[in-house]
């Protein structure tokens, strides 16, 4: 299917906010809503009285036990008496909810639009919110194995490991990578200065090859981002940053059929962003990316679908420090989700106020040592189904 879409006007974010990402936080999934929103629309110089419309989003209802979710989030996320969406496709709901918001101001329908994502994960299903899955096997094909996803993700892992000959110290090399730069987040739930490739491969075997530490935390919290048209944009601030390119593609259910070792969903979620923004070679014109990294392996796994590196290229890569803050490449200079953490629509649209904090020059310590004009934040969600990716340029 071919795709003509006529955009009414450029799409800036002018503001973004977190809040910390923890485990078993007191504050209530709208209490973490409005603390996000209220850190975005101060960085914006902006108030409620200024949106045109708010987008949510949070993961399935069942994620953190409260339902009609966007019903119950809207007040904490300024969208009484607003028109208000919410969105979610898993753990690519986080780059969706932008994407959401991005449409809203590219149509010319509004002008500016408050985006907010939240999670409450640890309320959720106990012993663990994974348990959450246990209702989305196929009945007939899947249920009977009686499934979790950890060894699912593990049969992925094994898979993208044996086709590429990659070895399990190049996998911990990126929690590694991730979980030292978090030290820098003021947000960051597992930072860690002292992690090393033997601290992760001694950690828990949970199904092999997957270790506890490599796997993101389950996390509560919240982001927001302020999205506005040019001619907004423009009046608030001088330094605008804009989404030049959006991406979303929704794959089969059926993981049973499909090789394993490449991400296919992410590769035509990036395809159709790199378009819409012109971008022709990643590898050349991406200058800081945001990659989804819920398990160490994903990061490697996606910056190969994302055409970042080539298959089974990227555990090279890390090993030969691209990757790093300093590198050429850098990936994950939050500290991603292995460091920050993985509350789940939260945690994507983290990774896309990273982007903006990188090129509007507001990371902080976490800043890139080079220059940077185009950045990248994608997310995953679901089995191998859902992928999502906006790029974003400061010029």
């Amino acid at each position: 299917m071919k795709m003509n879409i006529e955009l009414k006007q450029r799409v800036a974010v002018v503001g973004a906010g977190l809040t910390l990402f923890r485990r078993r936080m007191l504050d209530t999934p709208k209490e973490l809503a409005w603390a996000a929103a209220r850190q975005a629309l101060d960085d914006a110089g902006l108030t409620l009285r200024d949106v045109d419309a708010v987008v949510i989003g949070s993961a399935p209802d069942a994620f953190d036990g409260v339902h009609l979710k966007g019903e119950y989030l809207s007040e904490g996320a300024g969208g009484i008496d607003k028109p208000t969406m919410r969105v979610y496709v898993g753990g690519a709901t986080g780059v969706f909810t932008p994407i959401a918001g991005w449409w809203h101001v590219a149509s010319g329908l509004f002008d500016t639009v408050l985006v907010v994502a939240e999670e409450k994960m640890s309320s959720a299903a106990r012993p663990h919110p994974q348990y959450v899955f246990r209702y989305i096997w196929d009945p007939i094909v899947e249920k009977p194995l009686d499934p979790n996803l950890i060894w699912i993700f593990a049969m992925e892992m094994h898979r993208y490991m044996n086709k590429y000959g990659v070895k399990k110290e190049d996998i911990a090399l990126v929690s590694v990578k991730n979980k030292r730069n978090a030290v820098d987040h003021p947000a960051a739930q597992l930072p860690d200065p002292d992690i090393t490739v033997e601290k992760v491969l001694s950690s828990e075997t949970l199904v092999w090859p997957v270790q506890q530490l490599d796997i993101s935390p389950v996390s509560d919290g919240a982001a927001a981002l302020v999205l506005a048209s040019e001619k907004v944009a423009r009046r608030v601030t001088d330094n605008p940053v804009w989404i030049d390119g959006v991406g979303f593609t929704l794959d089969t259910t059926h993981w049973t059929n499909r090789e394993l070792a490449f991400p296919a969903y992410v590769r035509r979620a990036g395809e159709m962003a790199y378009k819409m923004a012109g971008v022709n070679n990643p590898r050349r014109e991406i200058d800081v990316a945001e990659v989804y990294d819920p398990f160490d392996y994903k990061e490697l796994h996606h910056m190969e679908g994302l055409g970042l590196a080539g298959r089974g290229e990227a555990p090279r890569l890390t090993r030969e420090g691209v990757t790093q803050r300093d590198g050429d490449l850098p990936v994950n200079p939050s500290g991603g989700l292995l460091g920050v953490g993985n509350p789940i629509a939260a945690a994507g649209l983290m990774k896309v106020a990273e982007i903006y904090y990188q090129l509007s020059g507001k990371a902080g310590k976490r800043q890139v040592k080079k220059p940077v004009y185009t950045g990248l934040a994608q997310a995953w969600g679901d089995l191998m189904q859902a992928g999502t990716v906006v790029v974003m340029r400061n010029t």
